[in-house]
Parts: structure tokens; C-alpha cells; sequence
């Protein structure tokens, strides 16, 4: 801004005074305060340069820088309303400010252009800045989603393996409790049935084991990469669930009707899951001396259903087999299989039943390991 002052003037015109320099420094100083008040800024810019070029006859300006700064950040930071009276005005004031000074078309055209050319950077600043807001938003949108689902794929994990485990556990250790009441009176009356009793303990023990150290090597972090990992159950090895149970004392009975499907595995986990709580209910609580399984594989879906001769479902509000974690647990596994299970009372009211429906994939053919 202070260049006309320091360079060498034309013969005849005036010298610059002091005041020609005060007045040209209130030009400057209020560019502090334009980002807080665009606005105002620009009208007290104008102001001083008005007042130079009437009031004084000082060096001229080759350039209205200030205007140029202030025209740019009213463009960039103003609202809408106050952009639109700026623009509006602009040509007004260069068109008076020409007049006092040169007169000259050429200054006219040069301001109109110079400060079209700071307002259009000035809407491109502030495009710039909306875009990068916009674009940083949504990148913590998505970061709020991704992690969102990541909780909540976390929480149905935890949900599975949390099943995963009451069933193994609940399964074996019901079995073993059975057979571990009732060997003291087969020890004194049939040792071979007594040594059989002690055999199945072992059996259930080594299996609950078995299925614990597969599942929890799957959770281990550290674990050698390339780890042989034992898969998980499905319905072929049914006839292995059963064997243990009829050795607790408990005639099981299996029937297949239709014809067999090669299950995926998650659909034939589920299967085996489900009748597998199903027994282990019908050990704990149900009192009874048979129990029935019977898989139907329809043209779309596949029923289990699993009876009992016992006790029932428990009165209203009492406890017994109508909840639990047991029952929430096959509710769960079939639902998130798009399946629905049923519990109550057995055929003729007698005893308890848990009756599951599993849609089967359209492309599922072939046969399946029959139990």
C-alpha cells in the first residue's frame, strides 16, 4: 500500500504528507477484524478511501488492495443475504470511486474486473471449505457406523459363543450328574451296568472337552497360523449325542422321514445344537424314562421334533422347562436361521415337545449324513 509513497513522483505534483500516510494506514487496519465482521469492514475501507481521495491530494493507489481482501472474505464468510447487497453494490461504488479519480473507462472496466475476479474465489473458498466439511462428515458417519456394526457383530458373537458354551457344558455336565447319582446304587447291585455309568462320565467329559478346546482356539489371538481346527458338529453325528444319552439311562429313540438333504454347516450346527438342548432338558428336568427325535426333510424346509414321556411344561408363572436359557438359546439359533420353534405339551397332552422349522436353501441336493 505505501509504494506510491516511496516511488520517485512525476516533476509538478505534490509531495505525500503525513496525512496521506495516516490516512492510507486506516485503509489497512481494519482488514484485523474482517473475518469477525466482513461487512463492516468493508464499509469502513471504503470510507477512508473516500475520504483520500476527496480530502487529500496525495499518491494514487494503482490497486485497491484492501477492497480486494474484504471483497474476498465478505464472499467467502458472509451470509447469503449480505453477499447478494455487496454484489449488488459493487459496481456503484467502483463506478463513483472511477469518477473521483480518473474518469477513465479503462480504470472502470480493470476494478470491475479485479473485484469480480476476489468475490468469484471468495464463493470458490467457501465451496471449497463446505465440500471438505461435507466430505470429513461423512467420513465420521461412516466411522460411527463401522463401528456400530462393529459392536453389535461383537455382541452377536459374544451372543453365539455364549450358547455355544451353555450347550456343550449344560449337555455333558447333565449327564454326568445322572450318571454320577446313580452309580452308588449300581455299584452294590450291577458293577458292569456301575463300570458302563463311570465309562459314559468319561465319554461326556472328553467330548465337553473336546468341543471347549475347538471353540476356544478360535478365540485365541495368538494361535499359530495354519492351526487344524476341529469343525463343528451337524446332524451326522447325531447318533454319537444319542449313544450318550441312552448310556445315562434315557431310551432315545431317532427317526428320518423324506428324503435327506446335504445341510450347510451352519444349518446342520443348528441341528444338532437344538435336538442336543432338547435332550439335555428333557435329563434335567423333565423326569422321564423315553424321549423321541424325528427329523422330517420336507421340499423346503427341514422339522425336528423331540417328545418326552415326562413331567410337562410347569404350571403358569412356575418354574420348569418353558424358559431358561436352555429354550431362549434354540429360539435364537432357529430364528437367526429364519426358522420358528414351538415348545408345550407333548401328543395327547402328555409329557413336553420342542418342535423346530428350518428353511432349507433352494440349492441345497444331494444326501446328508443320515443319523
Amino acid at each position: 500500500m505505501t509504494m506510491p509513497f516511496v516511488m520517485p513522483r512525476p516533476v509538478g505534483t505534490p509531495p505525500a504528507t503525513w496525512a496521506a500516510y495516516g490516512l492510507t494506514t486506516l485503509t489497512v487496519l481494519p482488514l484485523v477484524w474482517r473475518r469477525r465482521a466482513p461487512v463492516a469492514v468493508l464499509l469502513a475501507v471504503l470510507a477512508a478511501g473516500g475520504l483520500y481521495q476527496v480530502a487529500l491530494d496525495g499518491p494514487g493507489q494503482p490497486l485497491p488492495y484492501t477492497g480486494l481482501v474484504v471483497v474476498h472474505t465478505v464472499a467467502a464468510l458472509s451470509p447469503p443475504a449480505k453477499r447478494l447487497g455487496v454484489l449488488l453494490s459493487l459496481p456503484l461504488i467502483v463506478a463513483a470511486s472511477v469518477w473521483l479519480n480518473s474518469r477513465s473507462l479503462r480504470e472502470l472496466t480493470f476494478s470491475l474486473f479485479v473485484l469480480g475476479a476476489a468475490y468469484a474465489f471468495g464463493r470458490l473458498a467457501d465451496t471449497k471449505q463446505a465440500y471438505i466439511a461435507a466430505v470429513e462428515d461423512r467420513a465420521a458417519q461412516l466411522e460411527r457406523a463401522n463401528r456400530i456394526e462393529a459392536e453389535q457383530s461383537a455382541a452377536r458373537e459374544r451372543a453365539r459363543i455364549a450358547r455355544e458354551m451353555h450347550d456343550i457344558l449344560s449337555h455333558a455336565v447333565s449327564l454326568m450328574i445322572v450318571q454320577a447319582e446313580a452309580g452308588p446304587v449300581t455299584v452294590r447291585t450291577d458293577p458292569r451296568k456301575a463300570e458302563a455309568a463311570f465309562d459314559a462320565i468319561s465319554e461326556a467329559g472328553r467330548d465337553a472337552m473336546a468341543q471347549l478346546r475347538g471353540m476356544l482356539g478360535v478365540l485365541r489371538e495368538n494361535e499359530a497360523h495354519g492351526a487344524p481346527r476341529a469343525p463343528q458338529p451337524d446332524i451326522g453325528d447325531l447318533p454319537a449325542l444319542i449313544d450318550r444319552v441312552r448310556a445315562g439311562g434315557l431310551e432315545v429313540s431317532c427317526r428320518t422321514e423324506g428324503a435327506a438333504r446335504a445341510l450347510p454347516p451352519a444349518t446342520g450346527a443348528t441341528v444338532f445344537r437344538v435336538v442336543q438342548e432338547s435332550l439335555t432338558n428333557v435329563v434335567k428336568h423333565a423326569g422321564a424314562t423315553r424321549a423321541s427325535v424325528r427329523l422330517r426333510h420336507g421340499p423346503g424346509a427341514l422339522e425336528m421334533t423331540v417328545t418326552d414321556d415326562g413331567r410337562g411344561a410347569a404350571p403358569a408363572g412356575g418354574p420348569g422347562r418353558t424358559g431358561g436359557h436352555g429354550l431362549t438359546g434354540i429360539r435364537e439359533r432357529v430364528a437367526a436361521h429364519g426358522g420358528t420353534a414351538s415348545t408345550g405339551a407333548g401328543p395327547g397332552g402328555r409329557g413336553f415337545e420342542v418342535k423346530v422349522v428350518l428353511p432349507l436353501p433352494a440349492g441345497t441336493s444331494g444326501s446328508a449324513r443320515e443319523p
